[in-house]
């Protein structure tokens, strides 16, 4: 049987000059008539409202492929205004309340702090921050504190001492490299198991973007700033696994991916070509594979559960560790008093051992590495496992065959490439 649900409140109103009914149902559904049915989903659509003095106008964003016609492509969001009357000043007061109710149920942010990074990938992000996203947080009533970096760590720097307690958000309108600060800058305060419940965002605006991009590829939303900056005024949260790396008597922490062998040094000497954006990336790995180098070495890990027939079984040594340096910044120290990783006896763990030569290692933490690269297809955000790839000492047409299936994790088929999930 199919559930009824009650209306919260109907009235007659006025839209466009006609007197009609609307709506507002117990799940959040406002409907009305305009000489066409309308119909608008609060917590989806509806961003805010404001009352212009008789009338009430929604702030809403639409499916683009319903605004063909005014200019709106598919699988894109537009912004739409709509106009009602109520017939009476108490009518009008009741719909406020409503409306003021039901979006206060979201657990919408009401406060952000907003870190913008222009010199990420193309350079473009101040221009997205303008066009994009403050556009939408006005709409929906936020407050926001905009800070522009100005140089590597900045961001990391400004977290460890910013007043948390005055925002409900960190948004990072850049790639992944400013995230990554701000997770390092959270552990780094003595306060930092509370610091690191404050939600993140990202709106992408670098040359990966691969966090963003594992976000919204797990709801079927494109990596755009708009869909993005829709996420965080939602309210939208997923939990986040941390990885502590330890690099000699250095300590940091990884949300994303760490790379050692080709794909380290892809990212790593292709900054000189960043004016390019992410076809730097495409460009330095034609001229890495051409002139491949060969990467000797050894990698220890502690499989999950199911990966045990991986490698051979070893013991735990600190010279057996792999030690990548992550992708996105050079390694951090932090302080005594900030986080210190989990507390885990690695010398009683289960150790394996993997020994190269290999062209490339890969940890990661989300599926996608960048926008157009989905290294782990079976990472998950919070599983307590980081997903191990591992390209073997492989011919280059075969390396040039599983790089180019890179976009759609086809690589993982390869007789060349171990893909396993590890604790450690």
């Amino acid at each position: 049987m199919d559930q009824i649900v009650q209306d919260t409140l109907s009235d007659r109103v006025r839209v466009s000059g006609r007197i009609t009914a609307m709506t507002l149902t117990g799940d959040g559904r406002l409907r009305w008539t305009d000489g066409h049915q309308r119909s608008l989903t609060l917590e989806k659509q509806v961003l805010g409202f404001v009352v212009e003095g008789s009338k009430i106008r929604i702030r809403a964003v639409v499916d683009g492929r319903d605004e063909i016609c005014c200019g709106g492509r598919a699988g894109s969001v537009v912004r739409k205004d709509f106009v009602f009357e109520p017939l009476s000043e108490d009518s009008k007061r009741l719909w406020c309340e409503k409306l003021r109710d039901f979006i206060d149920s979201f657990g919408r942010p009401k406060r952000l702090y907003i870190f913008v990074n222009p010199f990420g990938g193309k350079k473009i992000a101040s221009k997205i921050f303008l066009d994009d996203v403050k556009p939408l947080l006005e709409d929906a009533n936020i407050q926001f504190t905009v800070q522009e970096t100005t140089q590597q760590l900045h961001a990391k720097e400004i977290v460890k001492v910013l007043d948390l307690s005055k925002y409900d958000g960190i948004v990072c309108v850049s790639g992944d490299g400013i995230l990554v600060e701000v997770v390092n800058g959270l552990l780094e305060r003595e306060d930092w198991n509370d610091a690191i419940k404050v939600p993140l965002g990202v709106v992408p605006a670098g040359t990966g973007n691969g966090m963003i991009k594992s976000l919204l590829d797990l709801v079927g939303e494109p990596c755009k700033a708009s869909n993005a900056i829709l996420a965080v005024i939602r309210g939208h949260k997923r939990l986040l696994d941390v990885a502590t790396i330890l690099q000699g008597k250095t300590r940091f922490h990884s949300v994303l991916m760490l790379a050692w062998g080709l794909v380290a040094d892809i990212d790593i000497e292709s900054e000189k070509y960043r004016w390019m954006g992410s076809a730097r990336i495409d460009f330095y790995a034609l001229q890495r594979i051409l002139y491949l180098r060969q990467y000797n070495g050894r990698v220890s890990f502690v499989p999950a559960p199911g990966f045990e027939n991986h490698g051979e079984p070893s013991t735990y040594s600190e010279q057996n560790i792999c030690n990548p340096i992550p992708s996105q910044q050079q390694p951090i120290k932090i302080l005594q008093h900030g986080y210190q990783g989990p507390d885990v006896d690695l010398k009683n763990l289960e150790w394996r051992i993997i020994n190269g030569p290999f062209v490339a290692v890969w940890l990661h933490n989300v599926p996608w590495g960048s926008e157009n690269t989905m290294a782990a297809p079976d990472a998950k955000f919070s599983d307590g496992y980081l997903d191990l790839i591992i390209i073997k000492d492989c011919p280059k047409l075969a390396l040039f065959s599983l790089l180019s299936n890179l976009n759609k994790g086809g690589h993982v088929e390869s007789p060349y490439v171990a893909y396993l999930k590890v604790s450690s």
